[in-house]
């Protein structure tokens, strides 16, 4: 079978939503029990989320509306004030978007022609003549760790720390040097590598953020952005091995990249500690005690079901064909391709949509034979292409604050929780010193740790997961904003975004 050329996916909706940030630095927030709309919020939270959808897009403007997670829009009254429902007329809730080359942008009333604007605390429209005031700085929503796709070259950005360089010529993401953190700071990005090091305005990566690795990013919607340097450099892939790096002449778009959330592959292992791997075109086998790149699978589900696509390197998907084999053949919308995951301790256990349970044959190939899962039937998991992890709960990220000695959940910066495979499905926590995380006799966490603990994680959706903490609790995030290892049953503040 010839090699499928990779697709890339288009970014999820919630990977699309921003939040908007007035003159004086605060973000554009609904408030839920009032139905106004301010702007005093310092952080960016669901309240400040927004969907942009657009209904007619050009160059430099689109006319557009801006929903809400709760799934009400942004409205303008005729007197000037906001608010936020549903609307009353096809123009009612509709802004004429304005693309500026500062980066900002601005939201015009399509009824009343005036301008979206803040006096740092309350939002309202009354001036149809442009100022200061009525700029807005778009920042994209989606999880911190995140990859780079060109559009133009069909590629997507990838660290070299062996060169101290970036290219844009990874076919596809399976590698943990496709994930960068993009850092907020000050209202400039700062792009960090799997490696901790960050992209500079001088081709080189840089071992700390300064000002030298500052950027300012235009945003369009639809997940589109560009990255400069604030003096009219643009960054683009140059030259014949598509070095990404500052200048002033990019063609036919070459600046423009789609931003999305890191996807996640990972590796599976049978009980006999051999890597299911593609073989032979299409074949899959317990093989070979050696990671391969055709040992890797993109792991994609959908939160809202216990079923999971498995996506091997050459574009296909694990699929039962004829007489219960597993191959590497699948499509995406194939019915086959479709397994029921199913955990124990760590260890994943699937079943194809026909009930046999997926087991390693006295062959080693992959087949869908047993009624019931055994030792046979476990398989270990672990992270392919992240060496470390960013949790974000329902009240912000997981981090370390210098007001509070345990480890919080409601941070607008995230800490990097590096994972030290001891087990499959288990992992040590390390904290970015280098200690370990540590439990208290209440559940909470310290990061200044001296010995190593036992962490167990489950996946449950394509960038969503749970963890089982040494004390035989879900960590979970408590509205206090502190992180506690308390819950007995997998609940909405269990469930981390990573």
């Amino acid at each position: 079978m010839d090699e499928m050329e990779w697709i890339h996916r288009h970014p999820k909706a919630e990977d699309l939503r921003v939040g908007l940030i007035s003159w004086a630095g605060t973000y554009l927030t609904f408030e839920a029990c009032k139905n106004t709309v301010t702007a005093t919020a310092k952080s960016l939270g669901r309240r400040q989320t927004w969907e942009i959808l657009v209904s007619n897009e050009h160059e430099t403007q689109a006319v557009v509306r801006l929903k809400s997670v709760q799934g009400l829009y942004l409205l303008c009254e005729c007197d000037g004030t906001m608010c936020y429902g549903r609307p009353r007329t096809s123009h009612h809730g509709c802004f004429l978007l304005r693309f500026h080359r500062n980066s900002k942008w601005t939201l015009q009333c399509l009824i009343s022609g005036r301008y979206l604007e803040s006096n740092g605390k309350d939002v309202f429209c009354t001036s149809r003549v442009l100022s200061a005031y009525h700029m807005w700085t778009p920042r994209p929503a989606l999880h911190v760790h995140v990859i780079l796709y060109s559009p133009i070259h069909r590629c997507y950005a990838r660290a070299d720390p062996t060169m101290g360089r970036i290219w844009v010529d990874a076919a596809v993401p399976c590698l943990e040097e496709c994930g960068f953190l993009l850092h907020f700071r000050d209202g400039c990005y700062h792009l960090e590598t799997s490696t901790h090091h960050f992209l500079s305005h001088v081709d080189r990566l840089f071992s700390q953020p300064s000002s030298q690795t500052a950027f300012h990013m235009q945003v369009r919607p639809g997940g589109l952005v560009a990255l400069c340097d604030g003096e009219g450099g643009m960054l683009y892939p140059q030259g014949t091995h598509l070095l990404l790096g500052l200048g002033c002449n990019p063609v036919r778009g070459e600046e423009w990249f789609i931003l999305q959330h890191c996807p996640t592959w990972v590796r599976l292992r049978s009980k006999t500690r051999r890597f299911i791997s593609v073989i032979y075109d299409d074949e899959v086998r317990a093989a070979s005690e050696r990671l391969t790149p055709m040992s890797l699978f993109q792991f994609e589900c959908d939160s809202e079901s216990p079923t999971v696509q498995l996506r091997s390197a050459n574009g296909y998907y694990l699929a039962q064909r004829r007489h219960r084999a597993v191959m590497a053949d699948g499509h995406p919308l194939e019915s086959d391709t479709f397994f029921r995951m199913h955990w124990n301790c760590g260890r994943i256990i699937l079943q194809s949509c026909r009930g046999r349970f997926l087991g390693i044959a006295p062959n080693g190939l992959l087949m869908a034979n047993a009624t019931l899962p055994g030792p046979n039937e476990e398989f270990g998991i672990l992270f392919a292409n992240r060496p470390f992890l960013v949790l974000r709960g329902r009240y912000g990220y997981v981090g370390s604050s210098s007001g509070h000695d345990l480890i919080q959940c409601n941070q607008d910066q995230p800490d990097r929780i590096h994972l030290l495979p001891c087990r499959q499905g288990i992992y040590h926590f390390q904290a970015q010193g280098g200690s370990f995380w540590s439990i208290t006799s209440f559940g909470t966490f310290r990061p200044w740790g001296k010995f190593a603990l036992n962490f167990c994680i489950e996946l449950q959706g394509s960038n969503l997961l749970t963890v089982l903490a040494p004390n035989g609790f879900y960590l979970r995030a408590d509205q206090s904003g502190t992180l506690l290892a308390d819950s007995e049953d997998i609940t909405k503040e269990c469930i981390w975004e990573f």
